[in-house]
């Protein structure tokens, strides 16, 4: 059961370190940009609908 458990982890390891390509600084920093923007973006987008349904939502009860 053990050796099992052992074989695993190497496995994990081999692939982790050997296999996997890992993105250099520029692609991760261009990533997180992209992420950012997208993100504030969407909260822009959320904002205004909220903006938009409060003051429908005032104008329909009215108080």
């Amino acid at each position: 059961m053990f050796k099992k458990i052992i074989d695993y982890c190497k496995a994990c390891y081999d692939e982790l370190a050997h296999k996997t390509t890992w993105p250099t600084r520029k692609e991760l920093t261009h990533s997180a940009v992209v992420v950012l923007c997208a993100s504030l973006i969407i909260a822009i987008v959320v904002w205004v609908m909220d903006l938009v349904f409060k003051t429908f939502m005032g104008v329909v009860y009215p108080g």
